[in-house]
């Protein structure tokens, strides 16, 4: 049986911490020991790890800058016209996260949830917005949400995508955009007035000026808020019959609005289409793009619908079904921050939109948390965990596609970065790249571009210090994935030098619990378990690979890392 891991961190190799003379003294006494109980290992099966979303470790990649499957797909709608740098077509595609998801990277670095850009078709033009001519390569310019951008791929290879990742136990977030559609451009027209709005342009300074306004300039915002009836845009309606499928799109249209008896508004056609990918498909869940700029009655609604769609396949496809998790959602109100609690506050109002079908936000204060002592960070996000947002859940990041100001730009601290983010209590965002230190420093990029370079598999294949920092992440991420205790459980200090700490999960169905050293001094290490671990318990490092027992309530090890893996050894 799979049990509990006692963790330490990073390879004194590259660690710079330290200074000579700078000695780590032997563990002392906690200042609150755990009760005596917690001495005694907590048993469980080691593949029979819940999934658990609050403690998931989360993928997020650009579709076109992860991996380039197929070049058969790189051009596509004479998207042949000169862009800015990095804001063009890269060639990267669905088939491409399918080889990585096979060839066993994700398993590897212990993620459990890939979050992909959309796929969807988008605007076929490119259009100059003051950051260079651009192409809709990041997936967020949509212009038809029934269809997939032939430059990601087909529907096919969505559908062998998906169902590959669930033969690894990954399950699969889908990023959604509800609240505008792509750019007007000499190929893009707008979608018609009752459908959307053209301005006026948000200045975020109330409620009103934030939801009922475009997002930026040239990009028509989604009567979200309108219940009137509109009829489909005849230039969509023209593309499905030259596709074939105008029929069965109004017939399956007709046959929504039947069953749930919503008005033919606009955003209740864009939630049918959306939701239309999980009852196909199978997706494990939405993280949704600006959220905070729609009605937040639409979130809720979008959430019943793909939450009825996800039950739909699990009763048609019984076999494939990964377990009785409901369908997950993870919303992006852009700046919001764990300390506000459940509320997200825009000076004039206040919206809790875990009332409107998120289970999670992602979490913008962690980039700036991180640059405080490791138990700051961690005992601020278990007390808010356990109080303010009891029951609900935060995906913490340091790097994102968007953020230009994330924790460490020049990538100078991979080590830390791995250590913050995978040991901080809730959801980890892991953006492609973090692990191998992908540059965000891109020269003659304008604006988030610099965040979007093509992902570095050349310096995964050739550089050691990249494979070194990989390493790093994959063996700190596989022991979060196997100990949900990481994310999910109770944070507490069991010493301050060297810094020990504690996680404990307790469920009626599951427990689970570990102990992680930091910072630790190379060579002989002493670390006091007393009150955790009980003397003659095996553990073994797992970072190292050496074991050790439990005597006179620590364990000695001896390693070149300061940082040390362990786990109570499997019982036979």
């Amino acid at each position: 049986m799979r049990s509990i891991l006692l963790l330490f961190l990073i390879p004194l190799l590259f660690c710079t911490c330290k200074t000579e003379g700078e000695k780590s003294p032997t563990p002392v006494l906690t200042e609150n020991e755990s009760p005596k109980e917690l001495e005694e290992p907590i048993e469980k099966s080691g593949n029979n790890v819940p999934f658990m979303w609050e403690a998931a470790s989360v993928y997020f990649l650009l579709t076109d800058r992860f991996n380039n499957g197929s070049t058969e797909n790189d051009l596509n709608f004479d998207r042949s016209n000169p862009t800015g740098p990095l804001r063009g077509f890269m060639g990267g595609d669905i088939a491409g996260i399918t080889q990585k998801i096979q060839s066993g990277y994700f398993t590897d670095l212990g993620i459990n949830a890939i979050w992909f850009t959309p796929v969807v078709e988008q605007v076929h033009g490119d259009t100059d917005e003051g950051t260079g001519n651009t192409y809709a390569y990041h997936g967020y310019w949509a212009k038809d949400w029934t269809a997939l951008d032939p430059n990601f791929g087909t529907y096919d290879e969505l559908k062998q995508m998906v169902e590959a990742a669930h033969k690894q136990g990954i399950r699969v977030l889908m990023d959604v955009v509800l609240n505008h559609t792509g750019p007007v451009t000499v190929q893009d027209p707008a979608w018609p007035e009752d459908w959307v709005r053209q301005s006026p342009t948000c200045d975020f300074s109330s409620y009103e000026n934030t939801t009922s306004c475009t997002l930026v300039a040239n990009l028509p915002d989604i009567y979200t808020d309108r219940d009137e009836a509109v009829e489909l845009p005849d230039a969509l309606l023209a593309k499905w019959k030259s596709e074939g499928r105008l029929s069965t799109e109004l017939d399956e249209l007709q046959n929504f609005f039947q069953r749930t008896g919503y008005p033919r508004a606009p955003r209740f056609y864009i939630i049918k289409w959306l939701s239309d990918y999980v009852n196909t498909l199978g997706i494990d869940g939405f993280r949704v793009d600006t959220v905070k700029h729609a009605d937040e009655k639409a979130w809720a609604e979008l959430y019943k619908e793909a939450a009825y769609a996800f039950e739909n396949w699990k009763r048609r496809n019984p076999d494939k079904v990964l377990d009785d998790l409901p369908f997950y959602m993870v919303g992006e109100v852009y700046n919001y921050g764990a300390s506000g609690g459940r509320e997200f506050d825009f000076g004039d109002r206040k919206v809790d939109y875990f009332d409107y079908g998120f289970q999670a936000l992602i979490n913008f204060e962690l980039k700036n948390d991180a640059k405080q002592d490791y138990e700051s960070v961690f005992k601020k996000y278990s007390r808010l965990l356990h109080t303010k947002l009891k029951g609900q859940s935060i995906l913490n990041y340091l790097t994102s596609h968007d953020d230009g100001a994330p924790f460490d730009p020049d990538r100078t601290q991979p080590y830390k970065s791995a250590n913050v983010l995978l040991l901080s209590p809730g959801a980890a965002q892991v953006y492609y790249g973090d692990e191998t230190s992908r540059d965000l420093t891109i020269e003659g990029t304008v604006g988030d571009a610099t965040l979007r370079s093509f992902m570095n598999w050349e310096e995964v294949d050739s550089l050691e210090h990249t494979q070194a920092v990989l390493s790093h992440w994959q063996k700190l991420g596989r022991f979060r994935r196997d100990h949900p205790a990481v994310g999910a459980g109770k944070h507490k200090r069991l010493s301050k030098a060297p810094y020990v700490f504690s996680r404990t999960l307790i469920t009626d169905t599951f427990k689970d619990k570990v102990v992680v050293g930091l910072e630790l001094p190379e060579g002989v290490k002493k670390l006091r378990v007393k009150g955790f671990f009980g003397d003659g318990t095996t553990l073994r490092d797992t970072y190292s690979g050496t074991e050790v027992v439990v005597k006179n309530g620590q364990v000695e090890l001896d390693t070149p890392y300061d940082i040390a893996l362990l786990e109570v050894t499997p019982m036979e």
